[in-house]
């Protein structure tokens, strides 16, 4: 199985920035998309940005132009680096990975989440 490790939330004011780093280990053959999501206070999750193995992003509309998502392949970290935060951007963020664990198996593993909160 992968275990991802998040770090880098807590608590900033608005227009303030903030990095997320997300390591991925365990039983891995190749790791495919990684990402991030996360969920406000009575919202469901929403993809944040998401990064393929070659680099190809995408983002959120609400994110776009405030934050980038990055990846070191060699070592199996993700990366959100989040500026002109706002108070909507408030929630948990979960990093996602899709991993390749055996020759014939790919699937989905979440991290355990970490809280970011923007104060106005």
């Amino acid at each position: 199985q992968v275990q991802l490790v998040e770090s880098g939330g807590g608590l900033v004011q608005a227009g303030g920035s903030l990095r997320l780093s997300c390591a991925a280990s365990g039983s891995i053959v190749r790791i495919n998309r990684m990402g991030w999501y996360r969920q406000g206070p009575g919202k469901q999750r929403e993809m944040v940005a998401t990064i393929t193995s070659g680099g190809s992003t995408n983002y959120a509309d609400s994110v776009k132009g405030r934050f980038t998502i990055s990846r070191d392949n060699a070592k199996n970290t993700v990366y959100l680096q989040m500026t002109t935060l706002k108070p909507e951007d408030t929630a948990v963020y979960y990093c996602n990975t899709n991993a390749q664990i055996t020759s014939w198996n790919t699937l989905d593993f979440w991290g355990q989440g970490t809280q970011v909160t923007v104060s106005s």
